[in-house]
């Protein structure tokens, strides 16, 4: 079997969580945890940003979207620019540590450890005509719950019109990239959106 390759992991934490009375989704509490300790326990072998005004664990690299809330676009653009092999390096592309993948997931995903680790697990198959990788349910694509190749990701921004990243939507960066949608059950999927989603994700932890 090949050995897995190494990827990065941008984790969005800046989300205003209005439906959840404006709480800071990264410090909600489930089954003992935060949300955010809980993404963070995905292990994908590369380095690791959190992009958001929220307090991360020693050790962990944090950055914020210029500006501040500017959306997941921005989030995104800023968790890329804050890793140590950015493309605004002009020696990242030539660093034989720099991982071709990097994953992109919002913290409000309790399940999205296990979900990366499946979508990683992919990789090492797949030829050079696809771009990213993401779940699908129900019909449903994950494009916050990710992982891509990270050159079509930078060229994916570079496309934005005039580089406008704050405000833009995800399908507007990613919808146009080759995707390989891996059919996954529902078990690991969904995020905490509502009190009643948190109520359901505790459920099925006590189960």
């Amino acid at each position: 079997m090949p050995a897995l390759p190494p990827v990065d992991l941008v984790v969005l934490a800046g989300g205003r969580g209005t439906r959840m009375g404006g709480r800071d989704k990264a410090s909600i509490e489930l089954g003992g945890r935060t949300l955010l300790e809980r993404v963070l326990t995905a292990d994908l072998g590369g380095r690791v940003v959190v992009v958001g005004e929220t307090a991360v664990p020693d050790g962990v690299r944090r950055t914020v979207e210029d500006p501040p809330g500017g959306g997941p676009v921005a989030g995104i653009g800023a968790g890329l620019d804050a890793l140590p092999w950015s493309q605004r390096s002009a020696s990242a592309a030539g660093d034989p540590t720099r991982p071709d993948w990097v994953a992109v997931c919002a913290v409000d995903q309790p399940g999205a450890p296990q979900v990366l680790a499946a979508l990683r697990h992919t990789l090492a198959g797949l030829g050079e005509e696809i771009d990213a990788v993401c779940p699908r349910h129900d019909g449903r694509v994950q494009w916050l719950l990710a992982v891509y190749r990270r050159a079509a990701l930078d060229a994916a921004r570079a496309r934005l019109s005039g580089g406008a990243e704050d405000g833009a939507s995800v399908r507007s960066l990613v919808a146009p990239l080759r995707w390989r949608e891996l059919e996954l059950d529902g078990v690991h999927l969904g995020d905490v959106d509502t009190p009643a989603d948190l109520e359901r994700w505790s459920s099925a932890l006590d189960g």
